[in-house]
């Protein structure tokens, strides 16, 4: 039997995980929840997804000619899983909502950590999610922090942590945010959330993290320093990176390409579903090995990194794939991960 999934907010991430959910051979997407009668919407609708909306608000999509299917609450109270897809701040609000239900809830990296029993990273500790009614997907940038920190500790050990944040100012599809002609410190004081956040998955580690935030749309890049447990050689890194999934190292004297814009290009032109770029980037000629110290590049397609862990935490809480391995496998081979077409 699949487990049925409902998706609560179809914004960047929600449409992201829906389309998702389409491709497992183990869930069925039974709707989307939407609040406002918008383009979203009307895209949910011509996928021919079930399209739910508050209670009352039936009337306000269905004059735009937007075919509702019941209510938010209809919607949740069928569902197995939730995927809150929300804006920050009100998955949290709509817990009470997923308690009363007696439906497990997937929440993300914008809510705070105590809204979930765990928070969340496929690489680092998908056993801990295991039946858990509540798990949080931590956000972008720190899932690909993740990434590369828990493949390092598992094959070499990780002692310390440097990371230093470039983030991109907006999503493509924002017309409302900045910044448009500045380098904004994001916080000015240190460190930033991120590393801090890194530590509800990966415990233990020194961490310090910086941000900022500079006009582009297209993907965050991290610069990276870190300080293994012992020596180690450049073929290290690069045989632990190899071997891991959702990693991608990206030679750019081959692709003649050193750009977030062109990372993007190659996506586009090679015909990925919204030039999406779900693996993490490792730019492979910045990687640099002295002894103990590591320190290389990366970038994050922010709209599209957390879609593959979002699924692998649905598996998680259900536990209808009991190892992180088997649901990584699963999800990269339904959604194409790993493969550039």
């Amino acid at each position: 039997m699949k487990v049925k999934v409902a998706v609560n907010g179809y914004g960047t991430i929600g449409k992201r995980v829906a389309d998702a959910v389409l491709k497992q051979d183990d869930m069925e997407l039974i709707g989307v929840a939407k609040t406002r009668p918008n383009y979203e919407a009307f895209v949910a609708v011509q996928k021919r997804i079930p399209l739910y909306v508050p209670s009352g608000k039936e009337k306000d999509f269905e004059e735009k000619g937007l075919r509702v299917s019941g209510t938010i609450e209809e919607l949740i109270s069928r569902a197995d899983v939730v995927v809150d897809a929300t804006p920050s701040g009100v998955g949290a609000a709509n817990k009470e909502l997923y308690v009363k239900h007696g439906v497990k809830a997937i929440f993300q990296g914008g809510e705070k950590p105590n809204v979930a029993e765990v928070s969340f990273s496929s690489l680092c500790n998908y056993d801990e999610a295991l039946g858990k009614s509540y798990v949080r997907v931590v956000s972008c940038n720190t899932t690909g922090i993740l990434r590369a920190l828990c493949t390092l500790n598992r094959y070499i050990g990780l002692e310390k942590a440097r990371v230093f944040i470039v983030r991109r100012g907006a999503d493509p599809k924002e017309r409302d945010k900045g910044p448009i002609n500045s380098v904004v410190l994001d916080p000015p004081k240190l460190p930033s959330h991120h590393g801090k956040d890194v530590l509800t998955v990966l415990r233990g580690i020194d961490i310090l993290t910086a941000a900022v935030a500079v006009p582009t749309t297209l993907m965050h890049t991290h610069f990276v320093h870190l300080k293994l447990k012992h020596n180690a050689s450049r073929e290290d890194v690069l045989s632990a990176f190899s071997q891991t999934r959702r990693i991608m190292m990206v030679d750019s004297s081959i692709l003649d390409a050193k750009s977030t814009s062109e990372i993007i290009e190659v996506a586009r032109d090679l015909g990925r579903p919204r030039y999406d770029i779900p693996e993490l980037i490792v730019w492979l000629d910045s990687i640099t090995v002295n002894g103990d110290e590591v320190s290389f590049i990366q970038s994050v397609h922010q709209e599209a990194i957390v879609v593959p862990e979002n699924i692998d935490a649905i598996r998680a809480v259900t536990s209808i794939e009991s190892t992180a391995e088997a649901s990584i496998r699963k999800t990269d081979e339904s959604l194409g991960i790993g493969r550039w077409i």
